[in-house]
């Protein structure tokens, strides 16, 4: 008999357990847990994001600047509810800025827009991402996949790609850098043309103040293998310029 009731008593006390650890596991499935947060820049505009839990402001990420068509690093962190439910709000501060006035002025534009976490990818809290779409639209993922991966759930797949606008835009401030290489180096070269004496005496000078031991192969600066020096390198650097700025010309988009 004793058997019979130790028997029944541990199930009623197994029983009784199950019904006190019910609420307990219900409540750990609702707990926040910590994501990381990475921005995804589709547009051709730099990009500035913060988000905020509209809910609890202490609930807060974010913070990088975005070049055009391109993606942040790792920021930390956001919390997000460990099971997911219809109505998760993202508040996402952002700022991007319009093309440089005449004035010289960059104007600043702001957006402020709440948006609601779709459907976690594969039902668990995943890494958020900021996302801003080619027409400046705002849109929020959690997703552990990132953007060029098959499962990825956003409806732009890949990662951004340069327009080729922005690309002629880029190359061409490479052009007009190395035009200014060339422009330099031929100048420098008619310097030791006109006055060779006192161009290689300004740049004696100048480079000796930050390094005492700098020519320590010459005399001085009256010294002409000096003088042969620095006109053979800066024919070395206006050849090495004139090569990339032919090359950039070539290759340009």
């Amino acid at each position: 008999m004793m058997i019979v009731r130790t028997a029944a008593g541990a199930g009623w006390r197994a029983l009784a357990m199950g019904v006190l650890l019910l609420p307990m596991l219900s409540a750990c499935a609702d707990k926040n847990v910590p994501v990381s947060i990475h921005g995804v820049n589709y547009s051709g505009d730099v990009f500035r994001y913060a988000i905020v839990d509209p809910a609890n402001k202490d609930n807060a990420g974010g913070g990088e600047t975005i070049d055009p068509y391109a993606a942040g690093g790792t920021m930390c962190c956001y919390d997000l509810p460990r099971r997911w439910r219809a109505g998760i709000q993202v508040q996402v501060d952002a700022t991007y800025w319009l093309p440089r006035k005449a004035d010289g002025s960059v104007p600043e534009v702001k957006q402020t827009q709440v948006l609601e976490v779709p459907a976690y990818a594969d039902g668990k809290p995943g890494e958020l991402w900021v996302l801003r779409g080619a027409d400046g639209k705002l849109a929020i993922i959690s997703s552990d996949y990132q953007p060029d991966h098959a499962s990825w759930p956003g409806k732009v797949k890949g990662w951004p790609l340069p327009s080729l606008e922005y690309r002629r835009e880029k190359w061409d401030a490479y052009i007009q850098h190395e035009e200014g290489g060339v422009e330099l180096w031929e100048k420098l070269l008619e310097q030791m043309r006109l006055a060779p004496l006192k161009h290689a005496r300004e740049v004696w000078e100048s480079e000796r103040k930050s390094d005492p031991k700098a020519f320590s192969d010459y005399t001085g600066p009256d010294d002409t293998r000096f003088h042969a020096y620095l006109r053979a390198d800066y024919a070395r650097l206006l050849a090495g310029s004139r090569s990339k700025l032919e090359q950039l010309k070539k290759e340009r988009p």
